[in-house]
Order: C-alpha cells, then sequence, then structure tokens
C-alpha cells in the first residue's frame, strides 16, 4: 500500500481512477446509447494510454537503457555510461552506474598496471623462475630461465615438468618438494656444448588457503662465478702454504745442520748464504701477499697527485738498465716528455718494475727488452716488449691469477713470488685502467698497459 502512494507512482494512479470514474459515470448518463458510450471508451482508452506511454518514457525506458549499460559493464566495458534525468530516482540511478563504471575502470587499471609490473618484475629477474601446479603442469617461465637453458616459452608452458626440464636436479627438486612440502634446494652442471655452468635450484611449495599443497616455485641461481671464486680461494690457500712450506722448509733444514756442527766452515757460509736467500724470499712473498691485501679493501685509496711520467720512469730506469745488462740483454727506451698524468705515481712505479722484471727474467742472455711510453687519448699508454719465451694462448688469461707460472721452475730459479702480476693488475684496475697482454710461444711477450690521465 506505501508503494501506491509513492511520489512517483501516485499521480499516474490518481490520473487513471480519475478518467475510471468519469467515464463510468457518463456511461450512466448515456442511458443505453452505444454510440456515446463507444466514444467515452475511446476517449479513455486514449486517456490511460497515453499515462502509460508517459510513465513508460519516464520509467520504463530508463530502465531498459540502465539494463543494457550493466550488461556492457559485465562484459568489461567500464566506459559505458547511462544518463538520465526524467525523475530524482533515475537521476540517481545514472549516477550510480556511472560511478560504479568509474570506480571499475580504475581498478582494472591498476589491476593491469600491477600484472605488468609483476610480470616486468620476474621477466627482468636474472635468476630463472618456473611455476608448476599440483598436476605438474608448467604455468610459467621468465626469461632469465629460458635464457638459462636456451629454449622457448612455448616448449615449457602447459608441459609436465619431467617432459621438459631435462635436468634430473630439477625433477629431484620438484618431487621432494611434493613429497615434503618444504624448500628443497639442489646443485647441479648445466652444459651447453663447450660451456658449462653451476646452477642451484631452490624450490618452494605453494598452499592455497586451506593449507593444501597448489604447486611449487623453482627459483634457479647461476653460481658459476661463485664456484670459480671458490676454486680461486682453495687454490689460493694451497698455493700459498706450498709457497711458504719451501722457504720454511729450507730454512729449517740448514740451520739443523748448522746446529748439529758436523761440518767446516765453508759448507757453513754457504748454509747461511741459502738460508738468507730463502728469508730473503719469504719476505718478498709476505710483503707482496700484504700488498695485495692492501689494494683489495674497500677502503683502499690511491694517493694521486700530478707528475710528468717521464720523470717517474727515470727514477727506475738505473735499477733496470743495471739488472739488464747483468744479463746481457739490450734494453732500449722511448719515453714521451711532455706527458702528465694524475695518478698514484709510487704504484706506477710498482707496474713497470714488476713488468720490466718479468721481461728481464724471462728473456734469454742476448735479448731485447723495449719500454714505451706514450699519450694516447686522454691515456697514458705504457708498453714493455721482450723477446722472451712467450706465454702459449691457452695461458694468457691466467698470467695475472695469483702464483700461476708459466714456466715454475725458471720463475723459483729467478727468485719470483707469483704475484707481481696479480698486484700489476690491481694496480691498473684501481686506476680505472686496461691492461692488455700479447704474446706468442718462443718469439716473446708485450704489455700494454693504459692508465687515465686525469
Amino acid at each position: 500500500m506505501q508503494i501506491l502512494f509513492s511520489k512517483s507512482l501516485f499521480p499516474n494512479i490518481l490520473g487513471i481512477t480519475v478518467v475510471l470514474v468519469v467515464s463510468g459515470w457518463l456511461m450512466v448518463q448515456a442511458q443505453g446509447n452505444w454510440i456515446i458510450i463507444a466514444a467515452i471508451l475511446l476517449v479513455e482508452f486514449l486517456v490511460i494510454s497515453i499515462i502509460f506511454m508517459q510513465f513508460y518514457n519516464k520509467y520504463a525506458r530508463p530502465l531498459s537503457k540502465a539494463s543494457r549499460t550493466v550488461n556492457e559493464m559485465i562484459k568489461g566495458n567500464y566506459s559505458a555510461r547511462f544518463n538520465n534525468s526524467n525523475s530524482k530516482e533515475m537521476e540517481q540511478l545514472s549516477k550510480n552506474i556511472n560511478k560504479l563504471a568509474r570506480n571499475m575502470n580504475e581498478i582494472t587499471i591498476q589491476e593491469q598496471m600491477q600484472a605488468e609490473q609483476m610480470t616486468s618484475i620476474i621477466d627482468n629477474m636474472k635468476n630463472g623462475l618456473a611455476l608448476i601446479d599440483e598436476k605438474g603442469y608448467v604455468h610459467l617461465v621468465n626469461r632469465g630461465f629460458l635464457e638459462m637453458f636456451h629454449g622457448e616459452d612455448k616448449q615449457y608452458r602447459g608441459h609436465l615438468y619431467y617432459e621438459v626440464f631435462e635436468n634430473e636436479a630439477l625433477h629431484d627438486a620438484v618431487q621432494k618438494t611434493f613429497l615434503y612440502e618444504q624448500p628443497v634446494k639442489e646443485q647441479f652442471k648445466n652444459e651447453r656444448g663447450l660451456t658449462k655452468n653451476y646452477m642451484e635450484v631452490i624450490a618452494a611449495p605453494v598452499f592455497n588457503e586451506h593449507n593444501m599443497i597448489k604447486g611449487a616455485v623453482l627459483v634457479i641461481y647461476d653460481i658459476t662465478e661463485l664456484k670459480r671464486l671458490e676454486k680461486m680461494r682453495k687454490d689460493f690457500v694451497a698455493n700459498v702454504s706450498h709457497e711458504l712450506r719451501t722457504p720454511i722448509t729450507s730454512i729449517r733444514g740448514f740451520a739443523e745442520t748448522l746446529k748439529e756442527k758436523q761440518h767446516d766452515e765453508q759448507a757453513a757460509e754457504e748454509f747461511i748464504e741459502i738460508i738468507y736467500k730463502e728469508s730473503h724470499r719469504l719476505q718478498l712473498l709476505i710483503e707482496d701477499l700484504l700488498e695485495l691485501s692492501r689494494l683489495e679493501r674497500e677502503d683502499f685509496q690511491l694517493e694521486k697527485a700530478n707528475f710528468n711520467a717521464k720523470q717517474m720512469i727515470d727514477e727506475v730506469l738505473p735499477s733496470l738498465e743495471q739488472k739488464a745488462a747483468q744479463k746481457d740483454l739490450h734494453f732500449t727506451t722511448s719515453i714521451s716528455s711532455d706527458t702528465d698524468v694524475y695518478a698514484d705515481s709510487e704504484k706506477l712505479k710498482q707496474v713497470v718494475i714488476n713488468l720490466v722484471d718479468n721481461a728481464i727474467n724471462y728473456t734469454p742472455s742476448g735479448g731485447n727488452i723495449h719500454l714505451s711510453l706514450s699519450d694516447e687519448q686522454e691515456r697514458v699508454h705504457i708498453l714493455i716488449e721482450d723477446t722472451g719465451i712467450g706465454i702459449d694462448q691457452k695461458a694468457t688469461s691466467r698470467v695475472f691469477e695469483r702464483f700461476y707460472r708459466v714456466d715454475k721452475d725458471r720463475s723459483r730459479n729467478t727468485g719470483g713470488t707469483g704475484l707481481g702480476l696479480a698486484i700489476v693488475k690491481h694496480i691498473v684496475e684501481v686506476h680505472q685502467g686496461e691492461i692488455v697482454l700479447e704474446s706468442e710461444v718462443d718469439k716473446g711477450t708485450a704489455v700494454h698497459v693504459y692508465i687515465p690521465t686525469a
């Protein structure tokens, strides 16, 4: 009853009631005159039709349009709008529908942005990522995964993991994750042709709101560099132990011999000389180790200053020329006199001394050594060339490693510690410079050092 007397319906109901009452009264007055009655009924029909048409245009048609707008929104077209101001009710409905459409559009845009951001993050991860559902089907692999295993997305997505994952370690990780419902870590080798990389996979279970396992996420890390560093650390410890053991054993052995006093004076002098040389070698080794340690410290600071490069070379030339002359080597220089550089002069001296020492030690008597310095495109170019024994092509990439020796017997005879080139490389790198080595067996070696002038 309350609905009948609402503001929207009451005028129409009242109009129809008035028409029916008036037409009934007129028909009673007509007293059986069918023509008049027919005319009254026709007029009554027209008036009621007009009232219903007005009601339809004001309410029914807008509702139909509103329904079509809502259907468009259901399809995902949130740009659809409904506008009607025939009545307060329709105007309010129009505002609410349009507000809903705008809100849904904003939500959709935000979801798209979040999805794009998540996709961008996943695809730009350096690590490989794969998502597997509870049935074992691969739902997602990122770009990092595809680069690691040199595949395409269509090869993995939608396939069972044990059909498309070639490495058995990945199979084991997935199986253990589903079996134990706990994160699993595995390491394996990924070999492609001549390249061999070390990988680590961490597989973690995915649970739903009921704590039921719904799949697994695999994150794969390339740990090749970590393995290389670990090997370098182990080799370094082994090499240091070996390098220290040799002189210490000699010193101890000859010291024990001297202690027993079962030798003549000449032999004692020889033993003392050997002890002195071995202790000196031990001192050099420790000093080089400490120097490397200082260069590798994060807080290491170069003592840079502006100086003339020729003057720096002239300070170390006499001792180098003397050492070359003792070995009957032809030592020549070509030094630019107008080259200034902003660097640590003491460290650059160490670079020149170490490289020329190497050239002298590995060049047979009668050979040639040439030292040149020039200015090239805002860089100082220091070049040391020799006609020595040279280095095999396979070894050129390793000569700057600690304790690596091309000729171990010759290196020890020259008193080298095996750390000189490693120190040179570190000094050049902390100067933001570059070092290039060119060598050919039995023909000689050329070492190019480039240091920024500013």
